[in-house]
């Protein structure tokens, strides 16, 4: 029997299994982290953080398993979308956190970008728009902001291809990390555009040349990796990609009609189109799946599942030491207790954007907001509205991608969470329309 390893590194945590040809999981393990925060809008994280969890997660999966490492076929490893990437020097040593998909500090590069170069040339040669959430707009923040970084940067890397470089020793890039860096990717040629990195002053040279399709090898495992591991020395590790791409493939998403939601800390929608348009507010890159000819498309809330976790942090200790108590998820009480109220929750609205919001509406400095609150309004109330708003985040996504989808299909695909539940019910997979 033949065993393989996935790997997906999280924006909170890293995660792992260990499954047989025929799909039967035999281990699993994960390691958690933080996100640093250190000013408003800034999100970012140092890779080191990711290369120990990735190695720890790896060394738990295999020692659980038991399975004789000579018959684990492959290892491959997923990613959040780092943004920025990681500028690393010649030695391939990090000069600075990656400033990862939910930064949103580089609004004045996105004004000089408006100002300055020909963004409809831009928007034409990516399938993609102009935003403080693409990775080049993070980069030229970087260049504005850090020359001494700047001067000394080689590469950019994605959060898997650092991880990559470490087992292997060898530097490639996915294309579906490629085309979500935004403007300095073609999307119609699957490759770096001369002409885009010369409009925004980026050098090509930063651009790893070596791209591979996600089901390609980047090389084998490297000796010593392999004895930390308890590995086989050469175990083919395959490039990977963008967890939210990956994650719809998973779902059985490879062909135009389907379409899935993945939810997390944000939530991406997305499904496989055959073109690109970027008038539509949505974000485009090669899919992981025959990524030469087919396109994933998806538009996504910056902070779905963030803002569930900001609102339990803050506001519901007490429930939280009562679900303890029980034994029970603390979203288990605060949903049996929303499930009482009414659509709509008696007035009170939410506008789930704790760190700006993505598409469709691309607002850097769009705010979280409750609308409608009164001293009617109870604990209950407010869970139950940020639910609602998270909702209605994923029907606009929904409503753009009609605009620009060969087709969508009736039935929509929930990944990433066990349940998704409004007004007592769950979200309804039979229809886009987000109805319970």
């Amino acid at each position: 029997m033949k065993y393989v390893i996935g790997v997906d590194i999280g924006t909170q945590s890293t995660k792992g299994i260990l499954m047989d040809a025929n799909g039967r999981i035999h281990a699993s393990a994960s390691q958690s982290y933080h996100v640093e925060t250190p000013k408003p809008l800034w999100a970012e994280q140092w890779p080191d953080v990711w290369l120990e969890a990735v190695l720890s997660v790896l060394t738990d999966i295999v020692r659980q398993s038991g399975v004789d490492k000579a018959q684990i076929a492959s290892v491959c490893i997923s990613s959040l979308y780092g943004g920025s990437g990681i500028a690393v020097d010649e030695n391939i040593r990090p000069l600075y956190p990656c400033l990862i998909w939910m930064d949103r500090r580089a609004g004045e590069r996105v004004e000089w970008v408006r100002n300055e170069v020909d963004t409809h040339e831009l928007f034409n040669i990516t399938g993609n728009g102009l935003d403080s959430y693409y990775g080049y707009t993070k980069i030229l923040w970087i260049k504005e902001n850090e020359p001494d970084v700047w001067e000394q940067t080689r590469y950019f890397l994605p959060p898997n291809s650092y991880i990559n470089y470490h087992l292997t020793g060898e530097i490639a890039v996915d294309h579906s990390s490629a085309g979500n860096i935004g403007g300095v990717y073609n999307i119609r040629k699957r490759d770096w555009s001369t002409k885009a990195c010369r409009m925004l002053g980026i050098p090509k040279s930063m651009m790893p040349p070596r791209l591979l399709a996600s089901d390609e090898i980047v090389g084998g495992l490297l000796p010593d990796m392999a004895e930390k591991l308890g590995l086989m020395a050469g175990t083919p590790i395959v490039a990977g990609g963008v967890d939210a791409a990956v994650a719809t493939l998973a779902a059985g998403v490879v062909a135009p009609g389907n379409h899935v939601a993945m939810i997390g800390t944000s939530m991406c929608w997305g499904f496989v189109n055959p073109n690109v348009d970027a008038r539509h507010g949505l974000i485009s890159m090669p899919h992981v799946n025959n990524p030469l000819e087919d396109v994933y498309t998806f538009g996504g809330a910056i902070t779905a599942g963030a803002c569930v976790t900001w609102f339990i942090d803050q506001f519901c200790a007490g429930e939280k030491q009562r679900a303890a108590d029980q034994n029970c998820a603390v979203h288990s009480l605060l949903e049996e207790q929303a499930s009482l109220l009414p659509p709509g929750a008696n007035g009170l609205i939410f506008l789930p954007y704790l760190m700006g919001e993505r598409s469709p509406i691309w607002d850097a400095k769009a705010t979280g907001t409750f609308v409608g609150l009164s001293l009617y309004h109870r604990r209950s109330h407010l869970y139950r509205a940020v639910l609602e708003g998270i909702s209605f985040a994923l029907k606009d996504n929904i409503e753009s991608g009609k605009a620009c989808a060969e087709r969508l299909d009736n039935e929509l695909i929930v990944v990433g969470v066990p349940r998704f539940r409004i007004c007592g019910c769950r979200l309804s997979p039979t229809s886009p329309d987000i109805r319970c």
